[in-house]
C-alpha cells in the first residue's frame, strides 16, 4: 500500500512539473517578440496577386492554411499545410479569392485566425504634383459669434441665444438652400425688413434640427443681422498621391480636410483641384512645423473635381492625364503586408512645379485590422530636403511613398517635436476610399487573448505620445 502511494505521489509530482513547464512556456511565449508579431497581424489582410506574404512563425506555434472551398490556394513552399515551425513561412497566393490562415499553440489551442483576400494586380501613376484645393461645403459653416449693436445701443446675439453654435452647418433658411455667406446675409436682411423671423435648418453632428431666430437691425451696417460669422469654402495647397490611368480616379492629401476655426470635417458639396506652384518654403523646426508657400495656377482651369472628403484624403476624377517625369508609367501598388522597414522614397515639389525624389526611411509599420490613419512612421534622410525644408512641412500631405518600385502609401502628418519625422497612411485604405478596390466592413474587436495583449506588449509600445500636426 505504501509503495503504491509513493508511485502515485511520484506520478502526480511529475505531472505537476510537466504542467508547470507547459504553463511557464506559454507565459514565456506571451512575452516574446514572436507572440507580438503574430498577434499583431490584422484579422483581415489583403494581398495583391503575385505578392508573397511572409509570416515569422516559431515554436510553440503551428500554422494551418485552410482552403475555403478551393476558391484560392495559398502555398507554403517546402512546408506542409500544418506543422510546427522555427523559420519564416512564405505564403504565395496563386488564385484570386479568399483563404484563412489559422495559428495554434502546440497545434491545439486557437491563437489567431487571419483571413486573406487575394486581389488582382493594381497599377497607379504616382503623384507628387503640387495642387490647389478648393472645397465648398454643403451649406455654410458657423465659425464664430459677432455681437450686434442695436439701434438702442445694446449688444445682442440672436443666433447664439437661439442655440446656434460654432461648428453648426446652416443647410437652408426659410426653406431655401444656402450656398454662400453673401446669400445668407441677403436672406436675413430681407426677412428682417419684412418683420419676419427666419427658420434655420442646421446640421449638427449626424442630425438636423430647425431653429427660429429673430433678425436685429445693426446700428453700424444698417442691415438686419443675427450675429454670426460663417464660411462657405476652404482652400489650401496639398499634394496629389496617385491616379488610375483608365478611370482617371485620383487620391490626394491622405487626411481629411477640416475647417480651420471649428476643426470640424467639411462635407463637400462642390470642390475642385487646380495646379499650384511652390514659390517658397517656410523652414520647419522643433515645435514649429514649416509649410510650402503655394500659388494657384489658372484657378479657373479645373484639374479635377472633388467628390469625397474622407479620413484618408480627397478623391475625385481628373479631367486629363497628368505627366510625372519621374514615373511616366503606372507602377504596382503593395499592400501593407509587403512593406518593409528600411529605405524608401517620397515624391513632392519644393520649388516651382518640379516633382523630385527624396530619400526617407520607414521606421515603424503599424499593421491595422480596419481603416486607421498613421499606419507608417517615416523619417526624412535626404540631406537636400533637410536643408531645403527642415524635413516634412505643411503642403507635403499626400506625397506618395514608394518602396522597391511599388506605391505603398502617402505622407499625412509631421511630428511637431521633430519635423524630420512624421506619419504616413497605407495605400490600402486610400484605394478603398477611392473605390478602386471594394471597401470591407470594419473588423470586430479581437476576441482571443485580448487580456494577454494588454499585459504582454511592452509599455513603450503604448506610450508613444507624439504631438502631430495635420499637413
Amino acid at each position: 500500500m505504501e509503495e503504491n502511494m509513493t508511485r502515485f505521489n511520484r506520478l502526480l509530482s511529475s505531472r505537476l512539473i510537466l504542467a508547470m513547464l507547459i504553463i511557464s512556456t506559454i507565459f514565456a511565449f506571451c512575452f516574446s517578440p514572436q507572440f507580438r508579431n503574430i498577434y499583431g497581424l490584422p484579422m483581415h489582410i489583403r494581398v495583391i496577386e503575385g505578392e508573397t506574404a511572409l509570416f515569422d512563425v516559431n515554436f510553440p506555434l503551428t500554422v494551418r492554411v485552410k482552403q475555403d472551398g478551393g476558391s484560392i490556394r495559398i502555398q507554403a513552399p517546402e512546408l506542409l499545410p500544418t506543422m510546427a515551425l522555427s523559420r519564416p513561412v512564405s505564403l504565395e497566393p496563386v488564385k484570386l479569392g479568399q483563404s484563412t490562415i489559422e495559428f495554434k499553440l502546440f497545434g491545439i489551442i486557437p491563437f489567431r485566425t487571419v483571413k486573406v483576400d487575394v486581389l488582382p494586380p493594381i497599377k497607379l501613376v504616382p503623384g507628387g504634383h503640387s495642387i490647389g484645393v478648393v472645397l465648398r461645403s454643403q451649406g455654410v459653416i458657423v465659425v464664430g459669434n459677432s455681437p450686434i449693436l442695436t439701434m438702442q445701443g445694446q449688444y445682442v446675439t440672436p443666433a447664439k441665444d437661439a442655440g446656434i453654435t460654432v461648428g453648426d452647418v446652416i443647410i437652408s433658411i426659410n426653406g431655401t438652400p444656402v450656398q454662400s455667406d453673401a446669400q445668407v446675409a441677403e436672406i436675413i436682411d430681407e426677412s428682417g425688413k419684412n418683420k419676419r423671423n427666419i427658420d434655420v435648418l442646421l446640421k449638427r453632428a449626424e442630425g438636423q434640427q430647425h431653429v427660429t431666430v429673430s433678425p436685429v437691425l445693426c446700428h453700424d451696417t444698417k442691415r438686419y443681422r443675427i450675429g454670426l460669422f460663417v464660411r462657405d469654402s476652404a482652400a489650401g495647397v496639398g499634394t496629389l498621391s496617385f491616379y488610375e490611368s483608365e478611370s482617371k480616379i485620383y487620391g490626394a492629401l491622405g487626411h481629411i480636410i477640416t475647417d480651420s476655426d471649428t476643426n470640424q470635417p467639411i462635407d463637400c458639396e462642390q470642390g475642385k483641384i487646380v495646379l499650384a506652384t511652390v514659390s517658397g518654403i517656410q523652414h520647419g523646426k522643433r515645435g514649429h512645423p514649416g509649410e510650402k508657400i503655394g500659388v494657384f495656377i489658372e484657378e479657373d482651369h479645373l484639374l479635377g473635381n472633388i467628390s469625397k472628403n474622407t479620413q484618408f484624403g480627397i478623391y475625385g476624377e481628373l479631367n486629363a492625364r497628368l505627366v510625372n517625369e519621374k514615373y511616366p508609367e503606372a507602377i504596382p501598388v503593395a499592400s501593407m503586408s509587403q512593406i518593409q522597414l528600411g529605405p524608401a522614397e517620397m515624391l513632392t515639389v519644393v520649388d516651382g512645379q518640379t516633382i523630385e525624389q527624396f530619400a526617407i526611411e520607414i521606421q515603424k509599420i503599424n499593421l491595422q485590422e480596419s481603416p486607421e490613419s498613421k499606419g507608417l512612421v517615416v523619417k526624412v534622410t535626404d540631406q537636400r530636403l533637410l536643408e531645403k525644408t527642415g524635413g516634412i512641412v505643411q503642403g507635403m500631405s499626400g506625397s506618395p511613398i514608394i518602396q522597391n518600385g511599388k506605391l505603398v502609401g502617402a505622407i499625412t502628418h509631421v511630428f511637431v517635436h521633430d519635423p524630420t519625422s512624421g506619419y504616413g497612411c497605407f495605400v490600402d485604405w486610400m484605394l478603398m476610399e477611392s473605390g478602386i478596390i471594394p471597401k470591407n466592413e470594419r473588423q470586430s474587436a479581437r476576441k482571443l487573448f485580448s487580456f494577454l495583449a494588454d499585459f504582454c506588449v511592452p509599455a513603450s509600445n503604448h506610450l508613444l505620445l507624439l504631438i502631430t500636426y495635420t499637413i
